[in-house]
């Protein structure tokens, strides 16, 4: 396959994956609506940091320790999935009320990176599907550590304008998601959405 469609077909399979509605949108849509666009940047920024790290585990080799390592792979299932389920937990039990409560709680905006970042680390499928996935779009005999970087840089790409399109959303509804009651529930259901990703993983196979 050329050069030129090689990136094509990647893109358009990065757009489908990146489209579909997962942890990652949870968070996203629930911070902007929540704590704000900024933090909501900063979560975006920590969730496509995952991804290059995830590329540069695999471009290196690292990240095929998991598709052949049960140990390795169900390590890093299992904190991921215990990590998702104290994010939802902690929203379901002490959902906020207002913005003006969010504040006071005193998370810094250097924690939304962390959150996305650790969110995305510790979610091995994204490790199996750059994996399985990237080398297939790689054309033979080309560099592999150029390429996988580059198909990583274009799925990154992709995942920041879907968030910033995500984060631009919650604007003109900014009145309506500032309500006290829309808070509460808006943390309950997403709290609820990171739970049921948190038993996904967690009962998830190969």
């Amino acid at each position: 396959m050329p050069f030129a469609e090689n990136l094509i077909a990647f893109t358009l399979a990065a757009s489908l994956l990146t489209l579909t509605p997962g942890i990652d949108t949870a968070l996203v849509l629930r911070t902007a609506a929540v704590e704000g666009r900024q933090h909501a940047l900063r979560a975006a920024l920590g969730i496509n940091a995952g991804c290059l790290l995830w590329g540069a585990a695999v471009a290196f080799g690292l990240g095929a320790l998991l598709a052949v390592s049960e140990f390795a792979y169900n390590l890093l299932k299992y904190c991921g999935a215990a990590y998702l389920a104290w994010l939802g937990l902690n929203m379901l039990v002490r959902p906020r009320t207002s913005l003006a409560a969010a504040q006071a709680s005193g998370t810094p905006g250097a924690n939304w990176f962390l959150r996305g970042l650790l969110g995305n680390v510790l979610n091995p499928k994204v490790g199996i599907f750059y994996v399985s996935f990237l080398p297939q779009f790689i054309p033979h005999g080309q560099p592999l550590i150029a390429w996988t970087f580059a198909l990583v840089g274009i799925h990154v790409a992709l995942s920041l304008v879907w968030a910033l399109l995500l984060i631009g959303a919650t604007r003109p509804l900014g009145h309506w998601l500032r309500r006290e009651q829309v808070i509460k529930w808006m943390d309950r259901g997403t709290g609820l959405v990171f739970v049921l990703f948190a038993a996904r993983l967690a009962l998830s196979r190969r």
